[in-house]
């Protein structure tokens, strides 16, 4: 098997700072256990996708290695997906690293060789249009602040999750309601004034938010969490710290269903985030693809404990 590293050289505000920092370690670990490998630093959005589908394209058994943040995790993701050769991992760089939580500290992905010899698991994927998710979609407030947040990132000191935080103040002044109708595995349809419609494969996004607390990468079903308008802005505020810690599926405005496949049509144009990717529709339809792609769980990871 050939191990490929796909280097986001700006990862973490930092020009070539994430080369600077992987190579080295890269090259000793690699040459420790004696595996062939090579790095590819990547030239702009979109070049992840296709360096891996052109490789992925030769059959040759690879492993490729997400050496960025989530948005280096999408394009490997979406380059890998549909091509049963290829394994994928993920050496967190980024700001926010929103799915290695669900499986332990970033530590524990840093740490090359707890990666070579780690396990590799079969996961589910989500799939929303042309695009794949191994994380998360949502629509609505928080794919609005998703959208903000790559420009509030770009300011100095701000971390991913400030950035998310100051996100959400920023949406909370802007837009706090959306008229969604959503349909659960083609059944009985409902329409409501949503703050926003969660899509969870895992169970945070936004620097650390817990969106899907009960979510499973694994167990061939989506987590699908509608939070209804709250009254005011100020009882929004006071939500966000709760809803950071995962604590909100019992609240009276929300609406928490697990199933296969959710479709959201919005009655003027809201904001859709695949897995960081956002843009504007009124229809969106969000499928599970199980046992979709073939991810590498480091070996300290408490998740292998909970598989065996």
């Amino acid at each position: 098997m050939k191990h490929i590293f796909v280097v986001n050289p700006n990862a973490g505000k930092g020009k070539n700072k994430a080369m600077d920092y992987v190579s080295p370690k890269i090259k000793e670990i690699c040459g420790k256990y004696n595996l062939e490998y090579e790095i590819y630093p990547t030239t702009g959005k979109g070049d992840g996708i296709r360096f891996v589908k052109e490789r992925a394209a030769s059959g040759e058994e690879i492993r490729f290695y997400a050496c960025g943040g989530d948005g280096t995790l999408y394009e490997i993701v979406n380059g890998a997906y549909g091509f049963d050769n290829v394994e994928i991992a993920v050496v967190p760089l980024g700001s926010g690293n929103d799915f290695v939580r669900y499986f332990g500290d970033k530590d524990m992905f840093l740490d090359l060789e707890n990666q070579i010899n780690g396990t590799v698991c079969t996961l589910d994927l989500i799939k929303c249009g042309d695009e794949i998710a191994i994380n998360q979609c949502s629509m609505g407030m928080d794919a609005e602040v998703c959208a903000k947040q790559g420009e509030i990132k770009k300011l100095p000191l701000v971390t991913g999750e400030g950035a998310y935080g100051l996100g959400c103040l920023y949406a909370i002044a802007t837009k706090t309601k959306n008229r969604f109708t959503l349909t659960i595995d083609d059944g009985e349809s409902v329409t409501l004034d949503a703050l926003f419609c969660f899509i969870g494969n895992a169970s945070y996004y936004g620097g650390g938010y817990k969106a899907a607390p009960l979510a499973l990468p694994d167990d061939g079903l989506l987590d699908f969490v509608v939070v209804e308008s709250a009254k005011n802005r100020i009882e929004l505020l006071k939500m966000l710290k709760p809803y950071k810690a995962g604590e909100h599926l019992d609240w009276k405005i929300t609406h928490f269903k697990r199933g296969k496949k959710l479709k959201v049509h919005a009655a003027v144009p809201a904001a859709i985030n695949v897995d960081g990717e956002c843009q504007f529709v009124t229809d969106a339809t969000f499928e599970i693809i199980e046992k979709g792609i073939k991810f590498l769980v480091p070996a300290t990871s408490p998740f292998l404990k909970k598989e065996n």
